[in-house]
């Protein structure tokens, strides 16, 4: 694995996990369920964040530029 790869595949995690807990935070303020159903099934938080796309807004576009260093890298 060359540098650039890692460096990509790093910074692409970070923003992955920092989205995640910003969609965290935004589905325990909106419901205490939606907020057990993002901490422990993440893949089901994107459902929530379709739903209440005008408060989830800003995590889903940290997450999509995270998976989007993360497929570069590869």
């Amino acid at each position: 694995m060359d540098p650039m790869t890692a460096v990509l595949m790093t910074f692409g995690a970070i923003l992955v996990f920092a989205g995640w807990v910003q969609l965290l935070i935004t589905s325990f303020n909106e419901d205490y369920s939606w907020g057990l159903t993002t901490l422990f099934l993440p893949p089901i938080s994107y459902i929530f964040a379709c739903f209440a796309w005008d408060k989830a807004k800003g995590a889903m576009w940290l997450t999509g530029i995270g998976w989007l260093l993360i497929v570069s890298s590869v």
